[in-house]
């Protein structure tokens, strides 16, 4: 369980390509002396298992699975992720519940820098898949490459969301392009009520 708040970028050192699964290797900002093999963390909004440490960084095997539902399958080596370990307890909730379990890939649209005073907010447009849509609400949360997001609005396909300054910071979504690929978890919550309406 994660909060959708990233702790650090880290940064993508190595692909491994197998014939069932893949293997990343990953450096983090942060020490690693606290995790062990078997623990989890989100990369880019991906809950993955630790399955080895070395120095600052882990690594983390992917299955086919995962890399056909998520944007894990693009990842190069250099490319910059945002990083989040798991929820633990008697630690703030300061986003929302985020499982790291992703549905649907999304596409950018668009980015727009606005000036406020002497603050910049970064607008980005972001094409949802259609079977998501649903669970998208205005001013409901949303997890975009494992940031916990608010929605500005919902329109017939996509979705808009704003980072403020600090996000921007310490997200590797403030390096998006339009055209690229991100993660998206919809607020879990709206899958549950769902289910529960559909058995009444």
């Amino acid at each position: 369980m994660f909060t959708g708040i990233i702790q650090g970028l880290g940064k993508v050192r190595k692909v491994q390509s197998f014939p069932d699964h893949r293997r990343l290797v990953i450096r983090t900002p942060f020490s690693l002396k606290d995790t062990r093999p078997g623990d989890s963390i989100a990369v880019d909004g991906c809950c993955l298992t630790v399955t080895g440490i070395r120095g600052v960084s882990f690594f983390a095997d992917v299955s086919p699975e995962t890399l056909k539902r998520t944007t894990l399958g693009d990842f190069r080596a250099g490319l910059q992720v945002n990083l989040e370990t798991a929820l633990k307890f008697g630690r703030p909730l300061g986003g929302h519940v985020v499982q790291g379990h992703v549905d649907g890939v999304g596409l950018i649209l668009s980015r727009r820098l606005v000036r406020t005073g002497r603050q910049k907010y970064l607008f980005l447009s972001i094409q949802v898949p259609s079977p998501l849509k649903k669970y998208l609400v205005e001013k409901g949360s949303v997890a975009v490459d494992g940031v916990s997001l608010t929605v500005n609005s919902v329109g017939s396909d996509l979705f808009q969301v704003c980072l403020i300054p600090h996000t921007q910071k310490g997200s590797a979504l403030t390096g998006k392009k339009i055209g690229d690929k991100v993660n998206i978890e919809v607020d879990v919550l709206a899958k549950y009520l769902e289910q529960l309406i559909k058995k009444k």
